[in-house]
């Protein structure tokens, strides 16, 4: 070093020769352009879609075209999970993907329908055990009508049949949760259980000023499917739903008629709600002259239409009196074989106004686990009546009693066959 490098002032500090002054302005100049650069990483950060904030997503992008603006999705879910505060003593971990089907059962309610539904894993089991025919629970149908959550049918037997349950029952709490929010798988979900335990509806009933608290131990269900008998001179078909083999044991319970001797045959479809359309054709085809309409189904468009016929063979005899009797349990494809007989001439619909369920759902999986239950499609009757609306409207009109000790809406409907006025057209 030379004298200049090494001279001190008598101050506190030292003093700097010109080449230190020159290195420190350079390391001054490179400090503020880290400090910059840095700054704008960090402001370029910070400034992202939310989207890009959320690591670690598989398939989180899709090729659908929307101007949707999701950037509010994005937004919500990471305040939410820099925000919430779980109650006291709440320490469930929600996980990424729980978001993520709770965002789709969202998106599907937005469409304001029922019965389009998704079924995250627990909810997909057991809906899977419900459509295979045997489930624990208590053994209703439930739809929903007019906004209410509502007691379409108890199957007979069951466990909610023996506790005095009734088709029309609104159903206002299951357990300790209110109805008025949720969807009507959901409320399945509620209602089904392990067998052996208990469930408690609290129920609305016309005509009872106060509400009813029925407490229900679940069991397991099998649906029944074909019952017989004969009164009189009148051979009856109890027919309680539309299952994967119920046309098979329909058309055995024909063979039982057919074999009577006897000219008057009462299909009973009270309670019965519905399940495979396919079995309606089928059993309808039994009845009506091939190539008639059965039922109409319109998709999304009203191009979309499928016109469902009869294929024959008729073995109902010509001449023989059909009286298909039906109530406010008698949904879906109750209501299509209902409205095929009394619309095509062959039989006379007695009873009460049947539910309405005339909408069509196709079950698509989602994952291995998942699957989306989408309304698809709409049933119209040969007239074009939309069972949807308001169900069908039956020709004579049969109240149900229920202080009754015996079923005298099967009795009067049975003693109609002696009216010739109930077969005129």
């Amino acid at each position: 070093m030379n004298n200049e490098e090494n001279q001190t002032t008598q101050g506190k500090g030292t003093k700097l020769t010109p080449r230190a002054k020159v290195a420190l302005r350079i390391f001054g100049a490179l400090v503020l352009i880290a400090v910059v650069f840095l700054g704008g990483v960090y402001i370029g950060y910070d400034n992202r879609p939310a989207f890009a904030k959320v690591t670690g997503l598989v398939n989180a992008t899709d090729t659908n075209v929307t101007t949707a603006d999701f950037s509010p999705f994005w937004q919500a879910w990471q305040i939410v999970e820099q925000n919430f505060a779980p109650a006291a003593g709440k320490t469930t971990k929600v996980t990424d993907q729980d978001k993520v089907y709770g965002a789709i059962q969202g998106m599907v309610a937005a469409y304001g329908d029922p019965y389009t539904t998704f079924f995250p894993p627990a909810q997909n089991t057991q809906f899977q055990a419900q459509i295979a025919g045997s489930f624990s629970g208590v053994g209703i149908e439930v739809g929903e009508k007019d906004g209410v959550l509502t007691v379409v049918t108890p199957i007979k037997g069951s466990p909610a049949d023996k506790a005095g349950v009734k088709s029309g029952d609104q159903i206002i709490k299951i357990d300790n949760t209110g109805t008025s929010n949720i969807t009507v798988d959901q409320a399945v979900t509620l209602i089904q259980g392990k067998s052996g335990t208990t469930v408690t509806l609290t129920l609305a009933r016309q005509g009872v000023a106060t509400p009813i608290v029925v407490p229900i131990v679940r069991g397991t269900i099998d649906l029944p499917t074909v019952d017989t008998e004969t009164q009189g001179n009148v051979f009856i078909i109890h027919f309680y739903t539309f299952s994967a083999n119920s046309a098979a044991l329909f058309r055995d319970a024909m063979t039982k008629y057919l074999a009577s001797g006897d000219h008057n045959l009462l299909i009973d479809l009270r309670g019965n709600p519905g399940g495979y359309l396919d079995a309606a054709v089928q059993i309808g085809s039994e009845f009506i002259p091939q190539g008639k309409t059965i039922v109409k189904e319109i998709g999304k468009t009203a191009s979309d239409t499928t016109t469902y016929t009869s294929t024959g063979p008729v073995i109902f005899p010509a001449g023989d009196k059909l009286i298909i009797l039906a109530d406010q349990g008698s949904a879906s494809a109750a209501e299509i074989l209902s409205g095929a007989l009394s619309e095509q001439g062959v039989g006379v619909l007695v009873g009460q106004q049947t539910f309405g369920k005339g909408s069509v759902q196709q079950v698509i999986p989602l994952t291995d686990d998942t699957s989306l239950k989408v309304t698809v499609a709409h049933w119209y009757t040969p007239n074009g009546i939309s069972i949807s609306a308001k169900g069908l409207t039956p020709k004579i009109l049969i109240p149900f009693d229920q202080t009754a000790k015996t079923d005298t809406q099967l009795q009067k409907a049975v003693a109609l066959f002696a009216d010739p006025a109930t077969f005129q057209k």
